[in-house]
Order: structure tokens, then C-alpha cells, then sequence
């Protein structure tokens, strides 16, 4: 989707105008928050967001599939495959299938991890737990109750924050900010920024951890781009994050194109954005992500060849209170388990 720009301003007309839209469905959501949810059996990890749009969901939960399987576990992903056609479920397999099936996120994270996609999250459940799962990793799904969670982590961007702070579609907001808190198990604040300060404070005062986290790009995509003049495109939820991104590694980004979240890309786009790419000597250059959603499965299409994508990882300022964080949680579900038979 498209997020209005009135969504970041600190007060708007528009916004105002929307209250009572907002005060409805943020009641609805947050009363459908407190709902119990159904005990996977094994333990249960969120990765999820306050708002709409996206903040950096995806390089977290590679971060934490790394993080576990470092400590001896099997995670398995479960999505919704936003932007997929297919109601599952479904393993992803990401040679056979295309974002268009599956989504873009779910078929960037098969390549690392076994990824389970359903609609309905109860089946996804069943069928990770099939594949072997000793942790299921939520990527998405904070606010619905269908799985009870042993460990939400909240993502938000430094930079950007919550917006107006108001619930849809006054602001940005999925569920009022206070129920959204009291369920939060630990913040990640992903870049350098003082928009989330406030949140992170909140966070903070109630004993949960606040991690730090920076976005780092691939050496050797960066040693191939830094100097170079590139055409930077993306239909990310925050385009701007991975321009800022570039610039900041030292890559002059002479042209940007910004695009909705999860656009689905024709082979016109991609030819106009090719021929002006080369017309003006620029190196085309996209997110991991968006080159998912171009093409058939596995790799670009002939047509697509040239573009240069940008791997991302998140790198955590201290390492060691993530790993302390995840075995704490580890051990309470297990042990809460154990002693409730």
C-alpha cells in the first residue's frame, strides 16, 4: 500500500478528520489483542511491528534464525505470504516458486530458512511443526491472537518512528500504542534517529530490553557500487531506508525511484527503468526483496539482467544481550511447559 504523507506529519486535518474511524478499529484491535491464543506446543518468537508498512522485519528474523540455530535449535518461518496468491499451506521452495504465489518475503527467506506460508495461521503451524521445528519464528503476527507467542520482538525504525502515533487510518498505528507495549517482550530500533526515543524510554521502564541495531550491506556488493553512480529503485515499505543506505555506504545515487510496498513490477517498469539507466551511465540497483518480485522463480528474467541487487544484514551493537534475551525466553517457554505438562 501507499502510506499518505499526512501519516508523518505531527498534526494533520486529515488525521483529525479520521479520529473516529481510527477510535473504532483501534478498539476492535485491541480488544481482539487479549484474545488467548493457541499453544504451538513448542516455542513461539514474533517478529512484528506497532505500524504498517515495514521497518526491518525481514533482515531481523534472518538475524535470529542465524542466533538460534547457533544455539542448537531447528526455527522454521511461519508467514501469511502477503502479496502471494496461494492460501497455503505451503512450504516455500524458492527455485519452484515465484513472489506472485508465495509473496517476496517469504521467497527471499527460503533461501536461508524453511518457510511455511498460510493464510491461516493455525495450518501454517501444523505444517512447520512437520518440517521439524523446534522454534517457530512469526515473521509478522504480532496483533493477531490465532498462536499464543512465548517472545514478541518489536522492529522500528530510528529514523522514522511511529509517525503521528495515531492508530489506522488516522496514522500508521495497526492497534492503539499502550496494549501494543504491555505485550512487547523487547524492542529492536534499527538505525541512527531520534523518532523511536520515546518508545524505547517506555520500553525500558518496564525491564525489557531495548536492542540497538544497525543495517550493513554486503562487502562485496558495496566494494562493486562505492564510487559507481547508480539508479536506485525500490517497492519497500520505507523506499527512502535503502536510499539513505546507499548514500551512507559512500554510493552516489544519482537517481531514486520510489514505489509502493510489495509493487509487483511489468516488464515495462523494468524496461523504462533499465533504458534510463543506461542512457544516463547509472548501474541499476535494488533491495534483495524487490528483486524476489521481479521474474520467475529462482533468478531475473533475461529481460531484468544488469540489475544489481543489495544484500543487507543486522548488526546488533551488543550481540551478547540479544543471545541472553532468546535463551532466557528459550528456557522459560520449555520450563513453563514442562511444569504445566
Amino acid at each position: 500500500m501507499h502510506e499518505p504523507a499526512f501519516w508523518y506529519r505531527p498534526s494533520s486535518g486529515i488525521s483529525l478528520l479520521l479520529s473516529p474511524l481510527a477510535a473504532i478499529y483501534g478498539a476492535v484491535a485491541a480488544r481482539r489483542m487479549q484474545r488467548k491464543g493457541f499453544d504451538a506446543g513448542v516455542p513461539v518468537f514474533c517478529v512484528g511491528n506497532y505500524h504498517v508498512g515495514g521497518a526491518g522485519k525481514t533482515p531481523t528474523v534472518l538475524a535470529l534464525v542465524k542466533l538460534l540455530r547457533d544455539l542448537g535449535e531447528t526455527p522454521v518461518v511461519l508467514s501469511r505470504g502477503y502479496g502471494g496468491r496461494l492460501r497455503g499451506p505451503i512450504m516455500v521452495q524458492s527455485d519452484r516458486h515465484t513472489a506472485a504465489e508465495v509473496g517476496d518475503e517469504p521467497l527471499m527467506l527460503a533461501r536461508t530458512v524453511p518457510v511455511a506460508v498460510a493464510r491461516e495461521r493455525l495450518d501454517g503451524l501444523a505444517l512447520a511443526k512437520s518440517q521439524g521445528a523446534s522454534v517457530i519464528l512469526m515473521d509478522d503476527g504480532f496483533q493477531n491472537p490465532a498462536i499464543a507467542k512465548d517472545a514478541s520482538v518489536i522492529v522500528i525504525d530510528a529514523h522514522r518512528g511511529l509517525g503521528n502515533a495515531c492508530v489506522f487510518p488516522a496514522g500508521p498505528l495497526r492497534a492503539p500504542l499502550p496494549p501494543q507495549i504491555d505485550r512487547t517482550d523487547a524492542l529492536i530500533v534499527i538505525g541512527e534517529g531520534d523518532a523511536a526515543r520515546a518508545v524505547a524510554a517506555t520500553i525500558a521502564a518496564q525491564n525489557k530490553p531495548v536492542l540497538a541495531a544497525q543495517i550493513k550491506p554486503d562487502e562485496a556488493a558495496l566494494a562493486s557500487l562505492r564510487g559507481r553512480r547508480v539508479l536506485a529503485f525500490a517497492g519497500i515499505g520505507d523506499p527512502d531506508r535503502f536510499f539513505r543506505t546507499l548514500r551512507g555506504n559512500g554510493i552516489e545515487v544519482a537517481t531514486q525511484r520510489a514505489f509502493d510496498d510489495h509493487h509487483p513490477f511489468t516488464h515495462d517498469e523494468i524496461e523504462a527503468l533499465l533504458t534510463e539507466a543506461r542512457r544516463d551511465a547509472l548501474i541499476p540497483v535494488t533491495t534483495e526483496k524487490d528483486l524476489a518480485r521481479i521474474g520467475a522463480a529462482g533468478a531475473p528474467p533475461s529481460w531484468a539482467q544488469g540489475i544489481v541487487a543489495f544484500p543487507v544484514t543486522l548488526e546488533f551493537d551488543s550481540a551478547p544481550d540479544l543471545r541472553r534475551f532468546v535463551a532466557d525466553r528459550l528456557f522459560r517457554a520449555r520450563d513453563s511447559r514442562l511444569r504445566n505438562g
